[in-house]
């Protein structure tokens, strides 16, 4: 009988949600829009890391320095006569950098003394920075290698100079590699289960009370925490509706994304994609507890939305402490509501083996929360105040 209830008011809810173009446009559109942005970058990368033939460098004061602009030629630099206006060129973006060889050059280089060049660059321009650095890598391997000429013609072993040999081993493997790249996936994912439902959550609590078709709701015979109860589901269903269409277009995404390209190899097959569905699954019921009882303070639908809009943003939280500081997989990650699950997705990405406990203990917690607010609100529901909007 009871079963019965929840899933007459789960139904209603639900068809209504359906109904509300609002409701399907953040459930169905917003999937779409991340795994987009994902492949636009990647190939937007891509292209700039292709973009690996001669360099434009123009030169003011070429003449000085014949044996460096020689070296800056054998070395992929295309050397270019002097703008106009140097500092002018480089701020309106005309070149990337210019590279000015002070008169005083061939004197000071011949007395073995420090000879001044200067590279002009405008920091600001993010899409000079590849091209500064490949200047900067050049001008000083010019440096490093008079320097050990200079040091041999005097009876000095270059290495000398030199007491430290470093030579940085990288042993993450390309799959480890890619998650660095790959660490928004998750954010989407988190972010598409707090939109996907947030419509039906609003409207079934603030907006019913709006109508005023909430009281006569609350009058039928029917147990409030029944009512909640099929409330929260229908909001589930279009919460993980929405969280499984982000997994499905970012497998779909990556798979035509130049990852190849940025020397990035995922390994993610069946099994991974089932583990990552067991996992992050739960996390649209939490938003969906979350929504409702939200909601359900708020004096009116315009209201509601606010509120949730800023829940939202939420689920970036932990992908920004991810990003900027980075965890070990420190066994606390796995208490800690959504962070719990990006860690394991990230794991996942990174085709590390993940344990049982890394499974249960997230999804049972956020399992668990999602039922404490499924109760709160159907408390919530039993006062005046929040039924009557007083």
């Amino acid at each position: 009988m009871s079963v019965r209830h929840v899933g007459v008011v789960f139904r209603k809810e639900l068809t209504d949600g359906l109904r509300d173009r609002r409701s399907l446009f953040s459930a169905l559109v917003f999937p779409l829009i991340g795994p987009l942005l994902v492949v636009v970058m990647f190939r937007f990368l891509a292209q700039q890391q292709a973009i690996d033939g001669p360099l434009p460098l123009p030169v003011v004061g070429a003449e000085h320095a014949p044996g460096l602009v020689d070296y800056l030629g054998r070395h992929g630099v295309e050397v270019e006569p002097a703008p106009v206006d140097a500092e002018a060129a480089v701020r309106t973006g005309e070149a990337a950098a210019v590279l000015v060889i002070a008169p005083s050059y061939g004197e000071r280089f011949r007395a073995s003394r420090s000879a001044k060049v200067e590279l002009l660059v405008d920091n600001s321009r993010n899409e000079t920075r590849s091209k500064v650095r490949r200047v900067r890598r050049v001008l000083e391997g010019f440096g490093a290698e008079i320097g050990a000429e200079r040091l041999m013609m005097r009876g000095i072993d270059p290495q000398i100079a030199a007491p430290l040999a470093l030579a940085e081993v990288d042993l993450a493997t390309p799959q480890q590699l890619a998650a660095q790249v790959l660490n928004v996936i998750p954010m989407f994912v988190m972010m598409a289960a707090f939109i996907g439902g947030m419509y039906v959550a609003t409207d079934s609590t603030a907006g019913e009370r709006e109508r005023g078709s909430l009281e006569p709701l609350l009058g039928t015979p029917v147990s409030r925490t029944k009512l909640v109860l099929g409330k929260w589901l229908a909001t589930s269903v279009l919460s993980g509706t929405s969280l499984l269409l982000t997994l499905l277009t970012a497998g779909i995404a990556l798979r035509r994304a130049p990852l190849e390209d940025l020397g990035i190899v995922m390994n993610f097959g069946a099994d991974q994609a089932a583990l990552v569905v067991l996992v992050m699954l739960p996390v649209a019921g939490l938003a969906a507890g979350l929504q409702l009882l939200i909601a359900t303070f708020a004096r009116s639908f315009r209201e509601a939305q606010t509120y949730l809009s800023v829940l939202t943003l939420a689920p970036m939280l932990p992908g920004v402490l991810l990003t900027v500081m980075p965890l070990d997989q420190a066994a606390w990650t796995m208490w800690v509501p959504i962070l719990g699950q990006q860690q394991v997705l990230m794991d996942v990405i990174r085709g590390d083996a993940i344990g049982l406990a890394a499974i249960v203990v997230p999804s049972v917690i956020v399992t668990v929360l999602a039922l404490v607010a499924v109760r709160v609100t159907a408390w919530l529901f039993g006062r005046e105040r929040i039924v009557f909007g007083g």
